[in-house]
């Protein structure tokens, strides 16, 4: 095949026809503009998104709920939540700074039972003055715990003497030593003291009002999304040549298209209607004028030649006439039935050892398929015929997957070219040098079957046979 161009034409794409080249750095590697950037990311972005319409509508339902929530948690514990840590650690870094005071500046209490008193009255703190040892080592700060930080902080600031405290070791309560000129004052608070503690109340509620909100969604959306299916499930039988069962529902927009799929199947319906009508007046006044040339040919002498080579033009004009018709028609008045096709095959290998032909036929999976069986015998018929006039043996197989029911008929025939197969399928086509067809063929067989396939969702395709000639492969949804 000669290629457009010739030597030093540019192809198409960048300045002046060639590719635009990436751009480099000073050691030659590439660097990505941000439009570069931007296509891989949106690429990725669409191979990782999901594919069906309910899925990313649940995507753009659920996204902004989480992300509001997300938001506003962060907000409540980052601002919120840790003020009202601060503060109350502040109060509580206060009343220890005022004990110490205390302490420090009356000595007529040597004991300090009134000021252990005070503070488990007025103050709710257990007070302790330890004999003057030295402070604990310091443990490992919590990485999530907010009122350790803020409390040690605070009481930094407001004491300012060294100090040891222990927020892990008991759950619901604080140790706090601070280091004094003759002893070691011990406090012990409750947590709630110093740390809000009621956080999770508000988590739970955003969390539980989140996730009926979204069930609420979801369960809507479902019903949204049903006659949108409803609609393509009605689409794909009709593409197959089957009868939907379909009524428009769900949202005005879903309504309309459901109407618009309707009168456009209606409008199919008609002029197919139309055709088949013109069509068979058109078959009646032909086959009149072809029955009065037979009997004007039959009131003729019979040794004449050139009567019987009249006779062979007007039988050869009735078939080509009927493949006309029959591939104008394509059967498409008839309905959709749940048929056997290993049943079918095996009738065919019948007749073509009646002629014969060695004839196999392998079946593997249910051989059971929901389509037109007129039309699809023909289809069938028209392939082993193809396989039957250029081959001597013929292998037949049938396999069923979870979506689609194959056929292959295989020939040991002279094949087709592969460049010429696509070819053969269009009407009125003989590649008389690749397959040798007789003269009466219309060219109009291969032609025929794959319109019926096509008109059940499927295809008709053709390859190389482990029998050395052809192989016709049948694909059709199930």
């Amino acid at each position: 095949m000669r290629r457009s161009g010739g030597r030093g034409t540019p192809p198409a794409g960048g300045r002046g026809g060639w590719p635009t080249p990436p751009s480099l750095d000073g050691a030659g590697r590439v660097v990505r503009t941000p439009v570069a950037l931007y296509t891989r990311f949106a690429r990725w972005l669409g191979s990782a998104m999901p594919k069906g319409l309910y899925a990313r509508a649940l995507i753009i339902i659920i996204a902004p709920i989480v992300l509001l929530q997300s938001v506003i948690a962060y907000i409540f514990l980052e601002r919120q939540y840790q003020n009202v840590t601060r503060r109350l650690s502040s109060a509580v870094s206060a009343d220890i700074a005022a004990l110490v005071d205390v302490y420090q500046s009356y000595p007529q209490d040597a004991d300090a039972a009134t000021l252990t008193r005070i503070a488990a009255e007025r103050l709710g703190l257990d007070v302790d003055i330890l004999p003057p040892d030295p402070l604990p080592s310091p443990q490992p700060k919590p990485f999530f715990s907010i009122l350790d930080s803020v409390l040690s902080d605070e009481i930094r600031k407001q004491v300012a003497r060294p100090f040891w405290i222990d927020t892990v070791g008991r759950s619901n309560l604080v140790e706090i030593r601070i280091q004094l000129d003759k002893g070691v004052m011990r406090v012990i608070a409750r947590r709630s003291l110093a740390y809000a503690s009621n956080s999770h109340i508000f988590l739970v509620w955003m969390v539980g009002t989140s996730l009926v909100l979204m069930g609420i969604a979801i369960l809507f959306l479902r019903n949204q999304i049903r006659p949108i299916l409803r609609l393509a499930d009605a689409a794909e039988d009709f593409g197959k040549g089957r009868t939907p069962d379909f009524h428009p529902r769900g949202a005005r927009e879903v309504r309309r298209a459901g109407l618009a799929f309707l009168e456009m199947k209606r409008r199919i319906e008609r002029a197919i209607e139309q055709r088949t009508t013109m069509l068979n007046g058109v078959s009646h006044d032909l086959r009149t004028i072809l029955t009065r040339f037979r009997l004007s040919l039959a009131l003729l002498p019979d040794d004449d030649p050139e009567v019987d080579a009249l006779r062979k033009d007007v039988d050869e004009m009735s078939r080509m006439l009927e493949a006309y018709l029959a591939f104008a028609r394509g059967d498409t008045g008839e309905v959709a039935i749940e048929t056997d096709i290993g049943d079918l095959l095996e009738d065919m290998q019948v007749d073509l050892e009646r002629q014969g032909h060695p004839t196999t036929v392998e079946i593997n999976g249910d051989p059971l398929a929901t389509v037109r069986p007129d039309a699809f015998r023909r289809l069938v018929l028209n392939l082993v015929s193809n396989a039957a006039r250029h081959g001597e043996t013929i292998a037949l197989a049938v396999s069923h997957d979870a979506r689609w029911l194959t056929i292959s008929i295989d020939d040991d025939g002279p094949g087709i070219p592969a460049e010429l197969r696509e070819e053969v399928f269009k009407p009125f086509v003989r590649l008389d040098e690749a397959r040798n067809q007789d003269e009466g063929g219309s060219g109009l067989g291969l032609a025929i079957a794959r319109d019926i396939a096509r008109a059940h969702g499927g295809d008709v395709i053709l390859q190389d046979s482990p029998l050395g000639g052809l192989r016709a492969t049948v694909r059709v949804p199930v």
